[in-house]
């Protein structure tokens, strides 16, 4: 992240704005994936799940996401889904206005299918491909995006790899290197990222990583970043890790970060997995990415999380008094269209 771009989510902040912004642009995904927080039945805070919701397509899709993001003006967009490649056709109608807007925009996907043909020419635009473990695993669970149906479609890309690390995957020696030794040589790899697969409180699932085995990857993913440079986690971001944000009061990401499902209305809190995620067991890279910045010491002394979280309560009065500010402005008005509503002349007039 460049200085020009803190200080830019930093101004935001300030006014009690989220710099960045997750869209699901689909319910759909041909992929039924074990421990998909996506289609948890909690994801949505109970009542009605992502498969419920009303999504959009064609023009109508496009016509959202602009709406959206034109009123939150996010420096960041996170597409996801489903399957955002589901509406491939709205894809490649949105991203030329909103890299034309300024915002970066990165893609989560399965690779299931092909992308555009210009995507990896375009600078603010970043293709994250999901890939659950080697072969054998990976196509057990995510088929049809098979490895095989991967590479093909990543051909003539410039992709980042990121996979979710789960207890199934722990239980082999060298996993994570034989997985690297695999994807990083490839040309259509700009880098790899790992995450830790994150539990909702209560679950207990074969992916969930015991304390041993989530101090062992911490221990590899430490030794492997010298040893596969394209593992694009420096060891401050790996280290958080073994300290996660306890609530999502105490998450960076959950703080800067405006999550809505596939109707572009309905919100997803406290973070991107919904429901109630068990912070305590958080592997998410992005939350832990952010939780690095936040320990970085100003002079070696002063915390940027506690900068950070001083901006958040700015920010939060500020929000909280444009908001009575527009509701005072909108009284005046309000009463003249109901006293003109009930004056028998003008209603005859």
């Amino acid at each position: 992240m460049q200085t020009s771009q803190i200080v830019q989510a930093w101004g935001k902040i300030l006014k009690g704005e989220p710099p960045s912004l997750s869209i699901e642009i689909t319910r759909e995904c041909p992929l039924k994936c074990p421990g998909c927080y996506a289609y948890d039945d909690a994801h949505l805070g109970g009542g009605k799940t992502l498969r419920d919701l009303n999504d959009r397509r064609g023009q109508s899709l496009v016509d959202g996401v602009l709406e959206v993001a034109d009123r939150l003006k996010p420096l960041h967009l996170s597409i996801v889904g489903g399957d955002p490649l589901v509406r491939y056709r709205e894809l490649e109608m949105l991203i030329p206005p909103l890299l034309a807007r300024g915002i970066h925009v990165q893609i989560v996907t399965s690779a299931y299918r092909s992308m555009g043909p210009t995507w990896a020419s375009l600078a603010r635009l970043h293709v994250v491909v999901s890939i659950d473990g080697l072969q054998p695993e990976h196509d057990r669970r995510r088929a049809p995006a098979t490895y095989d149906r991967i590479l093909k479609n990543i051909a003539d890309q410039r992709v980042t790899v990121h996979c979710t690390v789960t207890g199934q995957m722990m239980k082999r020696p060298g996993y994570l290197a034989e997985f690297l030794e695999f994807w990083t040589p490839r040309r259509e790899i700009k880098k790899v990222w790992f995450s830790l697969f994150t539990p909702q409180v209560g679950d207990h699932m074969p992916e969930i990583l015991g304390v041993e085995e989530r101090t062992r990857v911490i221990a590899e993913m430490t030794h492997l970043r010298k040893q596969y440079p394209k593992l694009d986690m420096p060891e401050a971001v790996i280290r958080q890790f073994s300290s996660p944000p306890q609530r999502p009061e105490d998450c960076v990401f959950a703080l800067t970060t405006q999550t809505l499902s596939a109707d572009l209305q309905t919100k997803i809190t406290p973070c991107q997995f919904g429901g109630n995620p068990d912070c305590a067991s958080c592997g998410c890279i992005a939350s832990m990415g952010l939780a690095a910045v936040a320990a970085h010491k100003l002079g070696g002394i002063i915390s940027v999380g506690s900068i950070f979280k001083a901006s958040i309560k700015v920010g939060q009065k500020s929000s909280m008094s444009q908001a009575k500010h527009q509701v005072k402005a909108a009284l005046p008005i309000l009463q003249a269209r109901k006293d003109s509503c009930s004056d028998p002349e003008q209603r005859r007039n």
